[in-house]
């Protein structure tokens, strides 16, 4: 019998870019569909917390299912790029950085939490060290998560740069991966302030991973659309359908606890202009980046 352990290490090993092995014979209808979770979080919890997903689109695509979680969101860029995955649920800012390397992906659906198809990035300073507002952090460290994150870099980046604050000019740039590890690291005193998902953020306090009265909210910034589910343009038609229809369909609450949602809604690339506009506004050459 394999071990949880085993088990978990194996899937992680996978997500880690240990899944090129042969093409599959047909990829408009693989035998097998690699559904990929974005790296926001400890890779082993993900997986652990999705198997209820990978049971339900099992039975409900009558194909097996493997998920998995790549080290960082760059190499989960390049799985959907070469076709070693087939869905991915991405980062706002990382789909767009995504669909200008590879234009046949596909968004088909996003979360609604709250009634609302968007979220917030919240920017956060240790209660009692040296920052008390945004304009105190020129000249000091500020700590986002990775550099293809839209909320816990590109969209507080840009909320800093209306504010007059310009990264590696007004204050130096910090990046240490996770969310959770911007909170921590926080909270710690290891930087004097930093930037995550809001709603990863409000889990992290309501699981007492950190402590709120070690943090001071500074602010919160425009509203992000929320993460999309993407899927391979080059898979059959019937097979976008049922993935897409899954998908939407799905009203476990346990299951779209993995999203942070209450539901999915379709979704579509438009959409996400707004995150094109964010990376104009911090002169980021999307196609040179990811």
């Amino acid at each position: 019998m394999i071990r949880r352990r085993d088990f978990l290490m194996a899937s992680v090993a996978t997500g880690l870019g240990l899944l090129a092995g042969p093409a599959f014979a047909d990829k408009a209808n693989p035998d097998k569909l690699r559904v990929a979770l974005l790296p926001d979080e400890n890779a082993a919890t993900l997986i652990q917390n999705a198997q209820p997903l990978r049971v339900y689109l099992e039975g409900v695509l009558k194909k097996p299912v493997e998920i998995i979680v790549t080290t960082d969101y760059s190499s989960m860029i390049e799985a959907m790029r070469f076709g070693r995955i087939e869905v991915g649920y991405f980062g706002p800012f990382s789909y767009v950085l995504a669909k200008s390397k590879a234009p046949e992906i596909e968004p088909f659906g996003v979360g609604v939490e709250k009634g609302k198809p968007n979220y917030q990035s919240i920017l956060i300073a240790t209660a009692d060290g040296p920052v008390k507002e945004i304009a105190d952090i020129k000249g000091k460290p500020f700590a986002f998560g990775d550099r293809a994150s839209t909320s816990s870099h590109l969209a507080p980046r840009a909320h800093l740069a209306k504010q007059g604050l310009i990264g590696d000019a007004d204050y130096k740039v910090v990046h240490l991966g996770q969310h959770d590890a911007v909170a921590r690291a926080v909270a710690a005193g290891q930087v004097p302030a930093g930037a995550l998902s809001e709603q990863i953020y409000r889990v992290l306090v309501e699981t007492k991973k950190v402590d709120p009265a070690k943090l001071r909210q500074l602010a919160l910034s425009d509203p992000i659309p929320n993460y999309p589910l993407t899927m391979q343009g080059y898979l059959k038609p019937e097979l976008k359908d049922a993935i897409k229809k899954a998908f939407l369909e799905l009203k476990d609450p346990e299951i779209l606890k993995l999203f942070r949602v209450e539901r999915l809604a379709p979704a579509t690339d438009k959409d996400y202009d707004v995150l094109r506009d964010m990376a104009k506004i911090l002169n980021l050459d999307i196609a040179k980046l990811g």
